[in-house]
């Protein structure tokens, strides 16, 4: 019998290749090709909020990778947003993959939470369950808090009892920094704001939180952020913050006041009326689309940052628009006259211009580029409403 050692896997690799006297090999070879195994094949993923956009195609994209996958969800954006929030198709199509697991879950019930970490041992949480809009969470201030902070907050606590060496990935928003990038200098072009100051190359981890409007969902994020970034430096958890964006896609579940690009299209693809508040309609957002969001994940689980960090992530300067500008494109790609009616009052603690600054993790990740730009995103968005509407 042999002894499959890292020696002896070695010389049978050579063999194999028919150049042992040629090919020399070293552990450190053998160890990285061991890691890249494990990184790509069997592992325990736990996504919560896995009906939602950005958990429904994390989930996807490990499930792509021949992991293991829990999904937890309550549908609870049916809730908040009514039928066109119903995330079930999204569960029931995840569900064809019999490597991955469905859980029916509220993140408030601590108990049947605890009983999925006792049970199972993850290698990687990625939480994107959450009240998600801004607009809402002024409506019920009191469940925002609860799910988007003290739901954060049993998760980690879990992590801490049961499952301290897992790495730990949290949603957050730019809603953190609040409204105080309004304050600064812009220049009013046809169809933009562009800012003037130093912050060209768009907003970065260094932006105050301070003395600014942030809407009761941003207080709620920014709770959670700072409870994950005080459980990866206080008990050495591998936890980090994604301040995101816009983020995207064509399955995305969007209504009115939740989804901007997402919505905006669907309003021109189906002909119903678009309200834009304020700015003119030349506010700016940047958007990240979700595969590019599992991109960014799939960097943070093969080389773990320290704990507790915090990344911005967006499209940056190569995938952003206004809303203006967003207009115009879907009526040349959709071929519909866009029916809008300009607001005069912009929505309170909205930016009236956001681009993310991505330097501090592509400096630690260098080889990640993003893939699908605003052109991209819209033509999948064309694509996919038109196999729905041929479906039907």
């Amino acid at each position: 019998m042999i002894k499959l050692n890292i020696e002896n896997i070695a010389i049978l690799f050579a063999n194999q290749t028919n150049c042992k006297s040629k090919l020399r090999f070293n552990t450190s070879f053998l160890l990285c090709l061991f890691i890249n195994i494990k990184i790509n094949y069997n592992n325990m993923i736990l996504v919560t909020g896995a009906g939602g956009l950005i958990g429904n195609t994390v989930s996807s994209f490990f499930l792509k990778k021949k992991n293991n996958v829990i999904g937890v969800d309550n549908n609870q954006r049916k809730k908040f947003f009514g039928k066109n929030g119903n995330i079930e198709k999204n569960i029931l199509k995840l569900k064809k993959n019999n490597k991955f697991k469905f859980i029916f879950i509220d993140i408030l019930n601590k108990s049947k939470l605890e009983n999925i970490f006792k049970k199972n041992k993850f290698d990687l949480i990625v939480h994107t369950a959450a009240q998600p809009s801004h607009d809402w969470s002024a409506t019920n201030p009191n469940l925002d808090f609860h799910i988007n902070a003290v739901g954060t907050l049993n998760i980690l606590e879990c992590i801490r009892k049961y499952n301290p060496n897992s790495i730990f990935i949290y949603l957050s928003t730019n809603k953190v920094y609040g409204d105080l990038v309004n304050n600064f200098e812009y220049r009013e072009l046809k169809t933009r704001y562009e800012i003037k100051n130093k912050y060209k190359n768009g907003f970065d981890e260094n932006i105050n939180i301070d003395n600014s409007k942030h809407s009761p969902f941003g207080v709620s994020k920014l709770s959670g952020d700072l409870l994950v970034q005080e459980y990866g430096k206080y008990f050495n958890i591998r936890t980090s913050c994604l301040r995101a964006g816009c983020l995207t896609g064509d399955t995305h579940a969007s209504v009115e006041l939740h989804g901007f690009l997402s919505y905006l299209f669907k309003a021109a693809y189906y002909n119903k009326k678009y309200y834009i508040y304020g700015y003119k309609g030349k506010q700016v957002r940047d958007n990240l689309s979700s595969y590019d969001v599992s991109t960014i994940i799939w960097e943070l689980f093969k080389k773990p940052p320290s704990p507790g960090e915090i990344f911005n992530i967006g499209g940056g300067r190569e995938s952003n628009i206004s809303v203006i500008e967003a207009i115009n494109k879907c009526e040349i790609i959709t071929k519909n006259k866009f029916n809008f009616q300009l607001m005069s009052q912009q929505r309170l603690g909205d930016h009236k211009f956001w681009i993310t600054d991505m330097k501090k993790f592509k400096k630690r990740y260098p080889k990640w580029k993003i893939k699908y730009k605003i052109d991209d995103i819209l033509l999948q968005m064309l694509d996919y409403e038109n196999f729905r509407t041929f479906r039907k």
